[in-house]
């Protein structure tokens, strides 16, 4: 199973926290929720349920950087 553990407010942001992930090793799913054309929304990043609470702290730890 897939658990949310952030929800990004554009596509850009939810892609660079996506290529973060991914570079520690982790399986990556983003899910679009009410996006419009301009890439604005709710992004879900989803991860695998064992990954949730690494994921979590590692986004915790960057998410200042990638604003």
């Amino acid at each position: 199973m897939w658990t949310v553990v952030y929800i990004a407010p554009t596509l850009a942001i939810a892609e660079r926290l996506k290529q973060l992930l991914e570079n520690e090793g982790m399986l990556v799913n983003l899910r679009r929720v009410d996006v419009d054309d301009a890439g604005r929304g709710n992004i879900e990043i989803q991860v695998p349920d064992g990954e949730a609470e690494e994921a979590h702290e590692i986004i915790t730890e960057n998410l200042g950087r990638l604003r």
